[in-house]
């Protein structure tokens, strides 16, 4: 089994900064792409930012200049530092990995979701 946990959500003011991190555990063989998405009540899921293996990094336009995506391939993280919050960034922020394992006699890549963090910007 394979599990996903974010963590480091929270209230936060506008103008502040918050980090998320993201584990994913369990019966690995390798993770592919990693990265954030986020919902807003009422609205879509969207793409916050993503990372590679080899450690490119593709970001939304809302959040460019902002938001930074990093991972530690070691510890199977990854994690999104988020400066200048505003407002408009509040929401529930769901890590997503794509995981090589290992079900039955087959390795398959697996889209695999983390349960989501609440991220509130207000003052």
């Amino acid at each position: 089994q394979v599990h996903v946990v974010e963590s480091g959500g929270g209230l936060v003011q506008p103008g502040g900064s918050l980090r998320l991190s993201c584990a994913a555990s369990g019966s690995i063989f390798s993770i592919n792409a990693m990265g954030w998405y986020r919902q807003a009540p009422g609205k879509q899921r969207e793409l916050v930012a993503a990372i590679t293996s080899g450690g490119g990094t593709n970001f939304a336009n809302s959040v460019k200049g902002r938001f930074t995506i990093s991972r530690d391939n070691a510890k199977n993280t990854v994690y999104l530092q988020m400066n200048s919050l505003k407002p408009e960034d509040t929401a529930v922020y769901y890590c997503n990995a794509l995981i090589v394992t290992k079900i039955g006699t087959a390795f398959g890549e697996y889209d695999y979701w983390g349960q989501g963090t609440q991220v509130t910007v207000s003052s």
